[in-house]
């Protein structure tokens, strides 16, 4: 077997494996996390690892078929990452009451500001998109 076509094994079995793909994802992160560290830096380390991914992604050395299978099952099992909030909450009772409320709503307005800046993000890219001629 030559180098190449072992790499394409390699490559393949990497794409149909969730494991090894969450593994990617966590190593990103803690890639991330170490530059933010050494340099410094004013920013959450998984944010300095979503830039590296992305940046990954846009050269074409990483392939979406790298994360798909991994993100998508951390999405789904998301729920999972909130049961130590949810019994925190039932803990302390003074955010069942009028500061629960405002929590809530600057909350739900980050969650919309959000969702906003993400939907105007990909609207603008995709309109960039298609002005170049690289509409899907």
């Amino acid at each position: 077997m030559t180098a190449a076509r072992i790499a394409v094994s390699l490559r393949r079995s990497f794409h149909h494996s969730r494991l090894a793909q969450i593994a990617l994802i966590a190593a990103l992160w803690l890639v991330g996390e170490a530059v933010v560290r050494v340099s410094g830096a004013p920013l959450p380390g998984a944010v300095v690892g979503l830039g590296l991914t992305l940046l990954l992604l846009a050269t074409g050395r990483l392939s979406l078929f790298s994360l798909r299978r991994g993100a998508n099952w951390l999405i789904a099992e998301m729920l999972l990452f909130f049961v130590p909030l949810v019994v925190a909450v039932v803990d302390h009772h003074e955010l069942l009451g009028l500061l629960g409320l405002k929590i809530l709503v600057v909350i739900l307005g980050g969650t919309a500001a959000v969702i906003g800046m993400t939907a105007f993000t990909v609207e603008l890219c995709c309109r960039l998109g298609a002005r170049h001629g690289h509409a899907a």
